[in-house]
């Protein structure tokens, strides 16, 4: 299933994939508004989708947004509340680069009339996709899970300090997820050496996993955040590194084998 916001492969197990940042589109009725900079999206959640190419082979919904972060974030609620008060955050319709930054030239940043229409055009077809998916499944199979794809530079000083995890795993401190999954999947980061790890740290979940992990309704969401440095290059032009992209791919695999397996 696809459209111009969105394409969904609709997969055999209870498992959905969603990766709101690998979009790369910035309308061109918008791309005026922006610094010259911004239109090179460098902030996107980079091959993603083809890093986790198996999951499908495994049975797995894949959602994949075709616009830019720049444009509106998918993982920040329509509300447009922080996700990590007291620290630097980026907006539902974000208006500075990971650098801090502005994205946008003087007096263009969207108003309050235009932050409606992007989430009406945007954001709110994803998540209706979304939703649906979620439910679909878990009609299916009894519950759903929900896997959170997201990728970072590992040093952003504006966000964070000093360098960031390796591989991150959020679970809203345990509140999107059922125990025993979440144990089973940090059970997996602990059992390797290579990549260093943690399990809600500084990043533990954004709105996708805080707002769709339910386990109380058989629904249940993680998101795992990883550097850039487990699989591609971190300057421009970012690109995909067969090596690195080699040695981590069974690591996410396994990862996303214990969500197939898991049964609550």
């Amino acid at each position: 299933m696809s459209d111009d916001i969105f394409t969904l492969h609709r997969g055999s197990t209870p498992l959905l994939i969603s990766l709101p940042h690998v979009g790369t589109v910035i309308p061109d009725d918008q791309k005026a508004r922006y610094v010259e900079r911004a239109l090179a999206v460098e902030d996107t959640d980079w091959h993603l989708e083809r890093l986790y190419g198996f999951a499908r082979e495994l049975g797995a919904s894949v959602l994949v947004p075709r616009y830019s972060r720049y444009l509106v974030d998918l993982n920040r609620p329509p509300e447009n509340a922080p996700m990590y008060p007291g620290v630097n955050n980026t907006e539902l319709c974000p208006t500075r680069f990971f650098t801090g930054d502005a994205l946008y030239r003087e007096a263009q940043a969207p108003d309050e009339a235009e932050i409606r229409r992007r989430v009406a055009s945007y954001w709110r077809p994803y998540h209706d996709a979304l939703n649906l998916e979620l439910n679909r499944l878990r009609a299916a199979h009894g519950h759903a899970v929900l896997f959170d794809g997201h990728s970072i530079k590992s040093e952003l000083p504006w966000l964070f300090e000093g360098k960031l995890w390796d591989l991150n795993l959020g679970t809203a401190q345990g509140s999107s997820c059922h125990p025993d999954l979440r144990l089973a999947l940090a059970t997996v980061l602990a059992g390797q050496q290579r990549y260093t790890q943690i399990v809600d740290g500084r990043f533990k979940g954004g709105h996708i996993t805080r707002h769709y992990g339910r386990p109380a309704q058989h629904i249940h969401a993680v998101q795992l955040e990883m550097c850039w440095s487990c699989y591609m290059e971190e300057a421009a032009p970012f690109a995909w590194h067969d090596e690195r992209a080699a040695a981590v791919q069974p690591l996410l695999r396994q990862l996303v084998q214990t969500m197939l397996d898991w049964r609550p």
